[in-house]
């Protein structure tokens, strides 16, 4: 998080949850569906259904609630700005991404909106993610999350050791016929296939995981001796209470793995799919294959003209994501609402720009203060 400003909002969940429920905060509230809850950069991205399918879609949904839809949107807009800032460019870029943000928006919900996005419209850095995830085979998982192609899970400094406890419990798991469906659910693989645990260990990986249980499962998916079989590599995470706020008549499933795996099912249909909740060691968890084509939307630089058209492209995904759990009378209205108080100057509405500019300058603040803290930690004697 010390690494960019970029990287701190990112990562940092709670803060911009922290203002949000500071009093006189005005944003419309939307219709109640299902959100990304933190809906930043890195949390979009290729996705593959288990038919192979790839797009651009929301891919991470710890915080997801039904809640208000225009949450999704400060958050991305905050992400955004961040992310043009570490570009080095110009504030008047930010007036016009929050304005593309809108129009893109808008347009997945109106009548004859994109239920699918065209590959013409993808800004360019966009575009060489999605070539970059077609063309990835399990070699490149392998080599990037457990650094072999042998069958085994490297200890070390992002691998470490389980218990006999955890491994057992772990082991007990995959002999359910539920969890079982996870790792034969994509088209290449029988139902009936063999299923082998061949390595475990905790996974030390991001904010996510600190404090947590997070764990990775190797398997062997088919016979040993059949050159058919495959090995998959499964996430097993544990889900905690969201810091987004729910909609007051909402009603959401009380064990928290539940609730991820249906707001995915509503949100990012093919990643939905691919997810069962399951509780191991008494906490709650969630379970997916990491296929190769799952990648983080990771943009490091911008330029002015892509961070317009990455601005409007990503807000079109996260719209029909929303728009998808809407009738017409809905999306018609929810519309509408998002297009009032424009001022006559800037395009996108004033609710939007004052929420990004305040969240920037609160989070610019805490950045720094963490970096000096971080300094102060790290420094040697």
């Amino acid at each position: 998080m010390a690494r960019s400003a970029h990287a701190y909002v990112r990562g940092n969940t709670l803060k911009f949850y922290e203002w949000l429920a500071a009093d006189g905060r005005s944003h419309p509230h939307g219709p109640s569906v299902w959100i990304c809850g933190d809906c930043h950069l890195g949390n979009l991205g290729p996705v593959a259904d288990a038919d192979d399918n790839v797009q651009i879609q929301i891919r991470d949904l710890d915080q997801t609630v039904i809640g208000n839809p225009a949450h999704d949107l400060i958050r991305l807009g905050l992400s955004l700005a961040t992310a043009a800032r570490g570009s080095d460019l110009p504030g008047v870029t930010t007036a016009r991404m929050l304005e593309e943000m809108i129009a893109g928006y808008s347009d997945a919900l109106a009548p004859k909106g994109s239920r699918g996005i065209a590959t013409g419209q993808r800004p360019n850095s966009v575009h060489l993610v999605m070539r970059k995830a077609v063309d990835r085979t399990w070699k490149h998982l392998a080599r990037e999350r457990i650094e072999d192609l042998e069958p085994t899970i490297p200890l070390g400094k992002r691998f470490w050791p389980l218990s006999k406890d955890e491994t057992r419990d772990i082991g007990r798991l995959f002999q359910t016929e539920r969890v079982r469906r996870v790792a034969t659910c994509l088209r290449s693989r029988g139902d009936d296939s063999d299923i082998e645990l061949l390595d475990a260990a905790y996974w030390v990986k991001g904010c996510s995981s600190m404090g947590r249980l997070r764990i990775a499962a190797l398997l062997r998916v088919g016979k040993k001796k059949n050159k058919a079989s495959e090995f998959c590599l499964l996430d097993i995470k544990e889900a905690v209470k969201p810091a987004a706020p729910r909609s007051a008549a909402a009603r959401m499933p009380r064990d928290y793995a539940e609730r991820v795996v249906e707001g995915a099912c509503h949100l990012t249909p093919s990643l939905g799919e691919r997810m069962i909740s399951a509780s191991l060691a008494g906490k709650a968890v969630f379970i997916r294959e990491l296929l190769p084509q799952d990648l983080k939307l990771e943009i490091d630089q911008l330029t002015q003209e892509e961070a317009t058209k990455a601005a409007r492209y990503l807000s079109m995904v996260v719209g029909n994501a929303h728009a998808d759990q809407m009738d017409a009378a809905t999306r018609r209205s929810w519309r509408t609402e998002l297009m009032r108080n424009r001022s006559k100057n800037l395009d996108a509405p004033s609710w939007l720009w004052s929420s990004v500019v305040d969240l920037v300058t609160i989070h610019e603040a805490a950045y720094l203060d963490h970096c000096r803290r971080y300094a102060m930690n790290t420094a040697k004697p």
